[in-house]
């Protein structure tokens, strides 16, 4: 193994959440596009789900059907994900110096890296993405989107949403950056149930004014607390939308324990720098 190959991270969730041929995947993903409809509105930031294509496919894709029309324009992506599998306190970036799918290399942004790494919540961390999932997922639906980019990947554990706003607004940047938040919504209620309580984090996201999102409504809660806790510092308001709101019910599987999942999408208002 070369030293560059010592340096890209594999794909650990090819061939299971999504799958692992990259003309299948192309085609796959192409096929979610084609059927999705997004915001009309130019899009900063998106909430995207995160589970496996069969069932969150679809509304990840209404989601990124949303940057569709500025695809050109966007060379980083910023993207946060809640750590699944190791106990994890602060923000965790990569040593990385690519993320690979089935579809190539996607290069890490060592310059954002640069650019955050003296915060206290910041750590250098590979154990925190080797298996993590919330971020891969979406690397394959941005590699068939966008022509070229950077990515700067952050796992999000245990902090605070001053501490995540903290590090957005190092990134935030102009067009050229796309922010990106991978969350599903409610775990294992009954299909009843769960559309009741999404409905209300829906709203809840879309309205509020400060962060407080309960973390048993939404897996990514600390990434858009972070987002949320932004808005407040910045001289501009974000324009919420709400693209889709299903669960794994409609999607595929039985509605006895489903899985909550929303696209949304930030836009900023004409006051925000």
């Amino acid at each position: 193994m070369s030293r560059l190959d010592a340096m890209i991270r594999p794909p650990a969730v090819a061939g299971r959440f999504y799958p692992g041929d990259a003309d299948e995947l192309r085609r796959t993903i192409d096929e979610l596009l084609a059927d999705a409809s997004g915001s009309a509105t130019p899009t900063k930031a998106l909430i995207v789900p995160h589970a496996g294509y069969v069932y969150s496919g679809p509304i990840a894709a209404n989601a990124y059907a949303s940057v569709k029309s500025r695809a050109a324009s966007i060379h980083r992506v910023v993207l946060l994900g809640p750590a699944h599998r190791v106990d994890l306190e602060g923000l965790a970036v990569p040593s990385s110096a690519a993320f690979h799918t089935p579809l190539g290399d996607v290069p890490i942004d060592r310059a954002l890296i640069d650019r955050v790494r003296d915060l206290d919540q910041v750590v250098v961390s590979d154990e925190a993405h080797r298996e993590e999932h919330s971020l891969e997922v979406q690397l394959p639906f941005l590699q068939r989107l966008l022509p070229s980019f950077t990515l700067l990947p952050v796992v999000v554990g245990k902090v605070s949403p001053a501490a995540v706003a903290e590090l957005l607004e190092r990134v935030w940047g102009g067009d050229e950056t796309l922010i990106v938040i991978s969350s599903d919504l409610s775990h294992y209620h009954d299909y009843a149930e769960a559309n009741a309580i999404d409905q209300a984090t829906a709203t809840w996201i879309v309205t509020s004014e400060r962060p407080g999102l309960d973390h048993r409504r939404a897996c990514g809660a600390s990434c858009i607390d972070g987002l949320i806790e932004l808005e407040r510092r910045r001289p501009g308001r974000f324009e919420r939308e709400l693209i889709d709101l299903r669960n794994s019910g409609d999607t595929a599987g039985s509605r006895d324990q489903v899985v909550g999942y929303g696209a949304f999408a930030f836009h900023e208002g004409t006051s925000a720098c």
